[in-house]
C-alpha cells in the first residue's frame, strides 16, 4: 500500500483545497491519508477535524515524504526539489504548456496523474470548476474595467464549460453578447473590433501556430477594450498573453486591458473545493493500492519518467526540447 500526502498549494492567491474532511468518508485507508498542518485553513477548517475521519495531520517535511503527492496546482508546485524520486504527482499539471515541470519530472522518474485528464462517461470530472473560471474571472474582471456588463457589448469566444461560466454572468447582468465557437473563429477576426468586452474560454490545440487575436492587431481596437483571457494559455489563442495573480489581475497594452488571472476559481475556495474533494476522494483508495480507475490510468500523462501524452510529446518536439 502507498502513502498519498495533501499539500498546500503556494501558488499566490490560491485557495482550494483537494479534501474535505467529511469526504473521508469515502476513504477506506484513512491512516494512510497525510494531510499538512493548516490544509483547512483557507476553509475556516480545524486540523482535528481530519484527524477525527482518520487521517494523519503532519508537517510539510513529513508530506513529502508520502508516495503519492496532492498539489491543486501542480504544475506551479515548488517543492520538486525537495522530495526524492519515483514519486505519483497528482493535480492540475498542464504539463505541455509547464515545459520546466514536465523536464523535472522526466528527469526524476515521476509518475504525474494530470486533472485536466480526468474524464468519466465522457464528461470533465471538475466540469464544475470550469463553470466557475468563467464566472469568476468576469466579474473579477468587470471591477477591473470599471463598467457594469449591462453597458457593454461582449464577445464569447468557445461553447465550452468555461464559455457557459461565463455566460452565466454576461447574460445574468444584462450584457449584450455574441458566441463564436471553433467554426466562428474568422467570423469573429471580422467583427471582433465591435466589442467592448472579448472573452476567451477557448480549449486551444497546442498544435496551433497560429492565434486569435494579435499583438499587431490591438492598435485597432478601442481604447479602453478588455480582453477577458479565462484560458491564459501564454502566447497561444492571445498572442499578448501572460498570467497575472489575482491581486493584480489585469495590465494594458496599446490600449487594450488584459485580464489574465490563470487560477481564477480560487476565489471561491468554498464552492470549489467541494467540487474536488467529492470528485477525487472516491479514487483514493484505488490509487493507495496502485490499482488506480480506468479514468486515473487514463489521466496518467507521466508514467516513471516517460511521456505518456502525445500532446506532450509533440509540444516538446515542436520546441526542440
Amino acid at each position: 500500500m502507498k502513502t498519498i500526502g495533501f499539500l498546500l498549494s503556494h501558488k499566490a492567491g490560491e485557495q482550494r483545497i483537494a479534501l474535505l474532511p467529511r469526504d473521508l468518508l469515502n476513504v477506506v485507508n484513512t491512516s494512510l491519508v497525510y494531510v499538512e498542518k493548516g490544509y483547512g485553513r483557507s476553509l475556516r477548517i480545524e486540523d482535528q477535524e481530519y484527524e477525527n475521519f482518520g487521517a494523519k495531520v503532519v508537517s510539510r517535511e513529513e508530506v513529502l515524504k508520502c508516495d503519492c503527492l496532492l498539489d491543486v496546482k501542480l504544475g506551479d508546485c515548488d517543492f520538486l526539489d525537495e522530495i526524492e524520486k519515483e514519486k505519483t504527482l497528482i493535480g492540475w499539471a498542464h504539463a505541455v504548456q509547464k515545459t520546466d515541470f514536465t523536464k523535472k519530472c522526466t528527469e526524476d522518474r515521476h509518475t504525474v496523474i494530470a486533472w485536466e485528464k480526468i474524464y468519466t462517461g465522457g464528461r470533465y470530472i471538475f466540469y464544475r470548476n470550469r463553470e466557475v473560471a468563467g464566472e469568476a474571472g468576469v466579474l473579477q474582471a468587470f471591477t477591473c474595467l470599471g463598467k457594469m456588463p449591462y453597458e457593454c457589448k461582449a464577445a464569447v469566444l468557445g461553447n465550452g464549460q468555461t464559455a457557459k461560466g461565463a455566460l452565466r454572468i454576461l447574460h445574468g447582468l444584462g450584457a449584450n453578447v455574441d458566441v463564436y465557437g471553433r467554426k466562428l473563429e474568422s467570423l469573429f477576426r471580422e467583427k471582433m473590433y465591435e466589442y467592448d468586452v472579448i472573452v476567451n474560454c477557448i480549449y486551444w490545440d497546442t498544435s496551433r501556430t497560429d492565434h486569435i487575436i494579435y499583438k499587431e492587431d490591438l492598435k485597432k481596437f478601442r481604447p479602453g477594450t478588455m480582453i477577458i483571457d479565462i484560458s491564459c494559455d501564454p502566447g497561444m489563442e492571445i498572442e499578448t498573453a501572460r498570467p497575472t495573480k489575482i491581486s493584480d489581475p489585469v495590465y494594458e497594452i496599446d490600449g487594450v486591458i488584459h485580464y489574465e488571472v490563470d487560477n481564477t476559481p480560487a476565489m471561491f475556495p468554498y464552492t470549489v473545493s467541494a467540487i474536488l474533494s467529492r470528485g477525487f476522494s472516491t479514487y483514493i483508495d484505488g490509487i493507495l493500492k496502485d490499482d488506480p480507475a480506468e479514468e486515473i490510468r487514463k489521466a496518467v500523462v507521466i508514467e516513471k519518467g516517460e511521456l505518456r501524452d502525445q500532446e506532450i510529446i509533440d509540444y516538446r518536439n515542436r520546441l526542440g526540447i
